[in-house]
């Protein structure tokens, strides 16, 4: 159990954690925070991940299976005020839970291997609500991997850790790596690099997505850039068979991934 309750919201351990809801700190100290017990209990499934938990008196109660899980794993357990966990925390109502973890990136040549068979890639995506939903969507879908480009928002955002709903902590998340080499890898890996664009000329309803498929999502507003679509094998958009005048990223991406899950699972060559 915890000692002695943390009270001040400018003691050092608090200021430390609170400073990694900034980017440059994140990168510079490999950390992140993970907040709520979806995905505190998700990160302590990872042996190491896990380097400080900060709990209110209540939420050790009530995730009383967070907190043991934690200590049973060494992981130290700072209990907290209601005062410092809202310092913390970036949600408007704080579940008490929070944890201090290290980055999980892992390297493309890990992420991407020649028996991967479905992978998304994020490129230009900025929104990390969105981002969150569609490392969570691939998650579900049962891809192999998720990579963010260079160009894209930083998956341990705390938007897009909370949106991902411990998803981050399921499958490779690779980071910071320049789509072109990005692409490059996927095809020497043997996977097919489709692009999901509205401008495609062709539709899901067109393809064969039975064979090993990575996806390349696009930028919230304004899609693809011309450059990319060039190095994508296709160009596909999702049919709109109402009057909506588009899908957003996180539903159009989920649209895709089903269907090359769907038919790697029911088409040609399904295993």
């Amino acid at each position: 159990m915890a000692g002695s309750e943390l009270t001040n919201i400018k003691s050092p351990r608090v200021k430390a954690a609170r400073r990694l809801t900034k980017r440059a700190f994140r990168d510079r100290d490999r950390s992140f925070l993970a907040e709520g017990p979806q995905a505190v209990r998700e990160a302590l499934a990872l042996d190491g991940v896990v380097v400080e938990l900060f709990a209110t008196a209540e939420a050790e109660l009530r995730h009383a299976d967070v907190v043991t899980a934690a200590t049973a794993a060494g992981v130290p357990l700072f209990r907290a005020s209601g005062e410092v966990m809202a310092e913390l925390a970036q949600t408007v109502t704080p579940q008490g839970l929070l944890a201090v973890c290290r980055f999980v990136h892992v390297p493309l040549n890990d992420s991407v291997t020649s028996d991967a068979r479905l992978v998304a890639v994020l490129a230009h995506v900025r929104d990390p609500g969105n981002a969150g939903t569609v490392l969570r969507t691939a998650d579900a879908a049962g891809a192999d991997s998720v990579i963010f480009t260079d160009a894209s928002v930083d998956p341990y955002n705390g938007k897009c850790v909370r949106a991902s709903a411990g998803s981050l902590f399921h499958l490779p998340v690779t980071t910071g790596v320049h789509v072109t080499r990005v692409v490059e890898h996927l095809r020497a890996s043997g996977l097919r690099v489709l692009a999901a664009d509205g401008a495609g000329k062709q539709t899901l309803d067109d393809m064969d997505l039975s064979g090993p498929t990575a996806w390349i999502f696009g930028n919230e507003a304004w899609g693809l850039p011309e450059e990319i679509l060039e190095l994508a094998d296709d160009v596909v958009r999702v049919p709109i068979y109402g009057r909506a005048e588009s899908l957003n990223l996180a539903t159009a991406a989920a649209v895709c991934l089903y269907a090359s899950a769907r038919s790697q699972r029911t088409g040609p060559g399904a295993r």
